[in-house]
């Protein structure tokens, strides 16, 4: 018996490491040998290179390396944004949408609770529309001299959808209200200017283009300052004390100097193409909007996504129900549920992110085993009944 290929469709999640952050890694790790805040030769040499690192990082970006402050990754940034502006604010309101990450919703909750409120803060939640994009205009609507944050991500790490944050951004920067872009899962898929957007905080993540996992980064704007959540030694100019992890920023470098993901655009048409072909039913979410090019969201009626997840675990497949920083609950997708997609149809969505490292017979193997698997599922169905 022939082995069972290994398909990964995961790349929302984590993009593998690429061959240049491997070596960037290795070679990192085996040469240097002391701490970037040491004053020694061994220090200094980790100093440089972080500090080289970074400037790069700065480039591809367009923004000042002094900007840069390096993170565990990007929910660690957005919390530095988020809970950093808010804890030294005056009450008020924080405008946000209803389909940002868990990163970012999940600190909100802290001043969202009725003592919160009693004090006269208010957050507003901003839902989007049945494609999945929350327009520009609902953003500003909420947008006043009170505002004291908002936060808009730049595409949805769910439906892959890219959001309007340019204009936003503008309306922001006009009234002199902080704006936080999660630009986690927009790297290297779609253009990422940090001069042109003029966002306040920029949260960045290296696992998601080919870097190594526990590493990422916030882009803070000149002037903006935010106090350290975990004090310390005082790294990062006082933004973000610990030690550095110098190999895995020097890797983050080199997989954003080799980040591609625009062969995936193919890829991913072609297997909805596919995919409705097969399964005329099948329901795509967000594919009458821009997406971030690798991305695939759908749902089988019918089908329970957790069930349909197992199954194509079986046959090989490593793909997402909805957002792995969510796995393991039985509640269906936030982000559906808040473009108004029906709880049953929500509860079965299956994503898949291609990567560069995929093919078009990866796209046509998962449509014959989601045809395979819903056949199967309904003969179990009939045998149960």
């Amino acid at each position: 018996m022939s082995k069972q290929q290994k398909r990964y469709l995961d790349h929302n999640s984590t993009a593998p490491m690429s061959e240049a952050a491997i070596a960037a890694y290795v070679e990192a790790a085996r040469s240097l040998k002391g701490n970037a805040s040491s004053l020694h030769w061994a220090g200094r040499e980790a100093r440089r290179r972080l500090e080289d690192a970074r400037e790069r990082i700065a480039a591809m970006l367009d923004a000042e390396p002094g900007s840069v402050v390096f993170t565990s990754g990007g929910t660690e940034a957005d919390n530095i944004a988020v809970q950093g502006v808010l804890a030294q604010a005056d009450p008020g309101r924080v405008v946000s949408t209803a389909i940002e990450h868990p990163a970012v919703l999940r600190p909100l909750e802290r001043w969202q609770t009725d003592a919160m409120r009693a004090r006269g803060w208010r957050v507003d939640l901003v839902r989007p529309d049945g494609s999945g994009v929350v327009s520009a205009r609902s953003m500003i609507e909420r947008i006043d001299r009170d505002t004291r944050l908002v936060c808009m991500m730049l595409a949805n790490n769910e439906t892959g959808a890219v959001q309007p944050v340019a204009e936003v951004a503008a309306h922001c920067r006009a009234l002199g209200v902080p704006i936080l872009v999660d630009a986690v899962q927009g790297l290297g898929k779609v253009p990422l200017d940090i001069a042109s957007l003029d966002a306040d905080f920029v949260a960045l993540s290296a696992h998601k283009i080919g870097g190594p996992r526990g590493v990422g980064a916030l882009l803070i704007r000149r002037g903006m300052r935010v106090p350290e959540l975990a004090p310390g030694g005082g790294q990062e100019r006082k933004r973000r004390s610990g030690t550095e992890n110098v190999p895995g920023i020097v890797a983050f470098a080199a997989a954003m100097e080799g980040m591609d993901f625009t062969s995936t655009r193919a890829l991913r048409d072609a297997f909805e193409r596919e995919l409705l072909r097969a399964l005329p039913d099948a329901r795509v979410f967000a594919r009458t909007v821009e997406r971030v090019p690798n991305t695939s969201m759908f749902a089988l009626p019918g089908m329970d996504g957790e069930t349909l997840l197992m199954q194509l675990d079986l046959a090989g497949f490593a793909v997402a129900s909805g957002s792995a920083c969510s796995s393991g609950k039985r509640d269906p997708s936030h982000v559906l549920m808040a473009m108004g997609v029906e709880r049953e149809i929500a509860r079965g969505a299956i994503r898949v992110s291609f990567g560069p490292d995929n093919t078009r017979d990866d796209g046509r193997a998962l449509v014959a085993a989601l045809v395979a698997a819903r056949a199967r599922l309904k003969r179990m169905a009939g045998l149960a009944a």
